[in-house]
């Protein structure tokens, strides 16, 4: 059986969750026998053997983003003939999986990692584009044979974005974790070079500066921790230059205030960002959207204490008073997520971070009951058996 995996990214061009899912999804699929797993992912040239990469098409250099995205979607659905099952990531590939289904009568599976009408902000960053994304993800929803969720809560949101799909059609398969690659290993020398003091303690932020990462809540909620406690911020690529001039405001204003507030704005090897999280204090996942969150497992894999909100699929992650503490909040129903009381949610986080922080006992065991977790439940192997269950399931 051969499989065709459509993505916008793929090592080593990978700038969020899905971009990890997908790597270390299809790194499990080609591990089965008689499974062909070819990978089609948007841009430079890549050497891994039955990976092909899709450049922009010169002649949309001018174009809208969602423009170009088509244009590119265009070549990779050539490249898909003689597939048996073509598997997209993100609204970026949909609209190949959807057109490939269509020109070569076969399957076309979706794994959800977000939905365009849970991100109406993205509307400040793509403009036009984003009724294209839009429309793009429906049309490519509804006519799917198959729908992964990352999560149950995932599950139902695509349900509720999307209330004509057959519910049967809409399976979870949850993320995963290579606690392998992911595992403790403290290195005092090189986060000094990072700038963070190894025997001060630490909490760390990993995430893009993005509306739904909810950083700025965080960053008012950091205003009251204790002053020792370190704020260690692994964040870029803003969505717009508003909330980047909202976050640089922000913590400019920490900075007046305290010592230890780092903030790192490129994107790190993992090596570094293990050593930053490796023996911190605890986690954070503000996001206000989150399907499922696998910076959560990334945290929990290095035996890190996590301090997330309760939404989303973060509650089929952590396990609060086990292996971190999940913040409580009401959100408005209009697809934002936005808090209806941010002044609560922040001073809700900011106990729960107190609350572990006053600790280091428990958090440290919290830490180690999530290495656990993250062995026991979040199997990149297992994970790719279920996946495979719902192509043999819409095969048929």
């Amino acid at each position: 059986m051969r499989i065709d995996v459509l993505t916008k990214e793929y090592p080593p061009e990978i700038y969020g969750g899905a971009g990890v899912h997908v790597a270390e999804l299809v790194r499990a699929l080609r591990a089965i026998p008689d499974l062909e797993t070819r990978v089609r992912a948007f841009g430079a040239p890549r050497s891994e053997p039955l990976t092909t990469s899709y450049a922009d098409l010169a002649e949309l250099g001018s174009a809208n983003g969602a423009v170009k995205t088509l244009g590119v979607d265009l070549a990779v659905t050539t490249g898909c003939a003689g597939t048996d099952l073509v598997h997209s990531h993100t609204w970026y590939a949909n609209f190949a999986g959807h057109l490939s289904a269509l020109l070569y009568d076969v399957p076309h599976v979706i794994t959800a990692h977000s939905l365009e009408p849970m991100r109406p902000w993205k509307a400040e960053q793509l403009g036009g584009g984003y009724a294209v994304s839009s429309w793009v993800e429906r049309t490519s929803y509804l006519a799917a044979a198959g729908v992964i969720a990352v999560s149950a809560a995932m599950r139902q949101d695509v349900l509720r974005s999307y209330p004509d799909i057959d519910p049967d059609k809409v399976h979870v398969v949850l993320n995963g974790i290579d606690t392998e690659d992911w595992r403790p290993a403290p290195n005092p020398d090189r986060i000094r070079k990072l700038g963070v003091d190894p025997d001060r303690p630490r909490v760390v932020f990993v995430g893009r500066i993005t509306r739904q990462k909810g950083l700025p809540l965080f960053l008012q909620a950091a205003a009251q921790l204790p002053p020792e406690v370190q704020l260690v911020l692994c964040a870029g690529a803003p969505d717009t230059p508003e909330i980047e001039a909202e976050v640089v405001d922000l913590v400019d204003g920490l900075a007046a205030t305290r010592t230890g507030v780092v903030w790192i704005r490129e994107m790190l090897p993992r090596a570094d960002v293990i050593a930053l999280l490796s023996g911190a204090t605890a986690f954070v996942c503000p996001s206000i959207y989150e399907p499922l969150g696998i910076v959560n497992l990334e945290a929990m894999a290095c035996e890190t204490a996590v301090v997330a909100t309760a939404t989303g699929g973060i509650p089929e992650v952590v396990v609060p008073g086990e292996t971190g503490l999940l913040v409580p909040i009401e959100q408005a129903d209009d697809g934002t997520g936005t808090p209806l009381n941010p002044q609560q949610y922040v001073d809700d986080f900011a106990a729960a971070l107190n609350e572990i922080v006053a600790d280091p006992d428990r958090a440290a065991a919290m830490g180690r009951a999530g290495r656990r977790r993250a062995i026991e439940d979040f199997s990149w192997a297992g994970i790719a058996q279920q996946t495979l269950e719902v192509y043999r399931a819409v095969a048929h």
